[in-house]
């Protein structure tokens, strides 16, 4: 079976398919807004663009990891999430808390979908 990289730069991928599963990248915020709801809303978009450029969509996904730098965020982001994905599609996903990249960024979001 063939592996396709998509999006590659010099030190990585925005995302590997492999056996019709497209497993993407960390996502943060590429402008952090100043709330979590808000970062989190953009990730999603940029989710959404790289699952596209892979043939598939969010109704695919399989997994989910979402890393808060702060749990106190966690409803503020579900907002966001529950706004974003599809009904009676939904991935198991995973919490954790964690630092990030820069003060700045207050959650990050990994998926794997089918394609």
């Amino acid at each position: 079976m063939d592996i396709k990289y998509v999006g590659s730069g010099t030190r990585y991928s925005r995302a590997v398919i492999y056996n019709h599963v497209a497993y993407l990248a960390g996502n943060v915020a590429k402008e952090p807004g100043p709330t979590a709801g808000e970062q989190a809303r953009m990730i999603l978009s940029q989710i959404d663009e790289t699952l596209a450029l892979c043939g598939t969509d969010k109704s695919k996904l399989l997994t989910a990891t979402i890393v808060f730098t702060d749990m106190r965020d966690f409803d503020a982001v579900n907002e966001a999430w529950d706004a974003w994905v599809v009904p009676g599609h939904l991935p198991t996903r995973t919490p954790i808390e964690a630092k990030l990249l820069t003060p700045r960024h207050l959650v990050a979001m990994q998926v794997t979908a089918a394609v």
